[in-house]
């Protein structure tokens, strides 16, 4: 079985359409920060994340999510909304807070799905270092803990190691 993740990413009336096929997780969250942090630079403010095809994310993909979210804030305009999230999505985002940090739709919404026009895969293959990873899950966690400080608690053991991990392989 082939349960390889993909990101769909497209423009569509000018936002910035993400589809997540399979796991939202650390593997693919690199590739997902460094494209719309991209797409922030190129002057786009609205984002959507369509998690249809999306069964669970992990904690550093709803950070990676809190993030974008929150550079929006830090620009002063713009918008995050995740559409079609299933039960245990919704669950996972409320949880942490995220639903009050950018707009959740669950999949009993069913807007008019957009077409993505020209829609291409973020590449997520491509090879990261053990450091670099580290730095973004460390940043993905710290987002969750800035979007909602009662995440503290659930994530202040998993920043430890990463932060001792990224130190030890520093050195």
């Amino acid at each position: 079985m082939n349960s390889r993740a993909s990101i769909l990413v497209g423009i569509t009336n000018g936002a910035i359409h993400v589809k997540v096929e399979g796991k939202g997780s650390f593997q693919n969250s690199p590739a997902l920060k460094e494209f719309s942090k991209e797409m922030l630079e190129r002057g786009y403010r609205h984002f959507v994340v369509d998690l249809n095809g999306c069964p669970v994310m992990d904690s550093t993909f709803m950070g990676t999510l809190a993030g974008i979210a929150l550079r929006l804030r830090e620009f002063g305009n713009g918008s995050l909304l995740v559409r079609n999230a299933n039960e245990r999505n919704w669950d996972l985002l409320q949880n942490l807070g995220l639903n009050n940090l950018f707009e959740v739709e669950s999949k009993a919404s069913e807007l008019a799905n957009d077409k993505l026009v020209d829609a291409a895969p973020l590449d997520a293959d491509h090879p990261i270092d053990r450091s670099d990873q580290a730095e973004c899950m460390i940043e993905a966690h710290e987002a969750l803990v800035d979007a909602d400080p009662e995440n503290l608690a659930r994530f202040k053991d998993v920043l430890e190691y990463l932060k001792q991990d990224l130190r030890a392989g520093s050195k």
